[in-house]
């Protein structure tokens, strides 16, 4: 195929991953994530995010990630509170119910979740040993339609999830497109201060695989319930390696902006040929409507995208993704295809 927007991690990883794990190659180190590099990998995290005292750990997927950060922060009986388009509840075959914890939702129609919608579903248990017990509160940042957070709807969510005693978990496995974006004022250190626990995502930004976990909640046992989960990488260091590469000089947020940017030129460029964005998206992810049969020949000319929702018989808003790597010249060699489609 010409080139593929269906996500953001087809590539491998970036050059100065790639780099640095060759450079540490032959390195000899103990295993499962508690040795030097792991160790100075987490230091540095705590740096970056003004977090002395967090909790970091490194794990290698993020649908690994989310079950095992609730797995083991809830009780058996208690719940997680999250959109309707949120990633555990749309995304990971039911790995959170598998590991016996049910997804409440709440209708979205931006994919944030606001106060409202943690009171509407706090409602609707009524406390007693019939029901499971809402205990956190999952938001993605960006959202799985591209939106992002503010400083000011991440404090009032804390503010909600202090007020009755619930746990603020953020998964950020496109935190590097979300604080790049035009529309986020948040930082790591906010992050740190305002949830309990979140994740840098490493796979969706320049790593070959990889997602940091940082708890600011304790969880003395966090390890084992890795372990169990069949998270523990025998070759821990080789996450350490990229996410020290990636927080080195800002390449993290430098690579997430250029996702961003190469995103805006295609949707700008969409724009201009009339095409409409029901969803605003100031990040990575743009969600165009096409007519069905334009898409498919944009699709035999040789360029990947996905299918995000039916809007009738002849229309369809799609998903196109785009990456550290993603080059102008494959923006301009698409929106040429589309002029010629149109």
């Amino acid at each position: 195929f010409m080139y593929s927007f269906r996500n953001d991690y087809s590539e491998g990883a970036h050059p100065q991953v790639l780099q640095a794990l060759t450079d540490t190659n032959l390195v000899q180190t103990c295993g499962y994530g508690v040795d030097p590099i792991c160790e100075e990998a987490r230091d540095l995290i705590r740096t970056v995010c003004a977090a002395p005292e967090a909790d970091v750990h490194f794990l290698v997927g993020g649908t690994q990630t989310n079950l095992t950060v609730i797995t083991a922060l809830l009780a058996s009986y208690e719940a997680v509170i999250a959109a309707h388009t949120g990633h555990v509840n749309c995304h990971e075959t039911g790995a959170i119910e598998a590991t016996g914890h049910k997804v409440c939702v709440e209708t979205s129609p931006d994919g944030k979740v606001t106060p409202a919608m943690v009171e509407a579903v706090l409602a609707r248990h009524d406390g007693s040993e019939h029901m499971v017990s809402p205990k956190m509160v999952y938001i993605s940042d960006t959202t799985e339609i591209g939106t992002v957070y503010t400083k000011a709807e991440l404090t009032a969510l804390r503010h909600c999830c202090d007020e009755h005693g619930l746990l603020l978990f953020l998964d950020g496995a496109r935190l590097g497109s979300a604080l790049t974006s035009p529309e986020s004022d948040l930082t790591l250190a906010d992050l740190a201060a305002l949830t309990d626990v979140f994740t840098i995502g490493g796979t969706k930004n320049g790593a070959m695989f990889g997602e940091a976990v940082v708890l600011t909640v304790p969880c003395p046992h966090f390890r084992w319930h890795i372990k169990q989960r069949g998270g523990m990488l025998a070759k821990g260091r080789l996450l350490g390696v990229q996410f020290q590469a990636l927080l080195k000089d800002d390449l993290y947020f430098d690579i997430g902006r250029h996702a961003n940017d190469m995103a805006f030129r295609l949707r700008d460029g969409f724009k201009a040929l009339g095409y409409e964005f029901p969803v605003p998206s100031p990040s990575n992810q743009q969600f165009p409507v096409m007519k069905i049969q334009t898409a498919e020949k944009l699709a035999a000319m040789g360029f990947e995208f996905q299918v995000e929702r039916v809007i009738d018989e002849e229309h369809i808003m799609y998903r196109f993704v785009t990456s550290w790597a993603t080059p102008e010249s494959a923006i301009d060699d698409l929106l040429n295809a589309l002029a010629q489609c149109q």
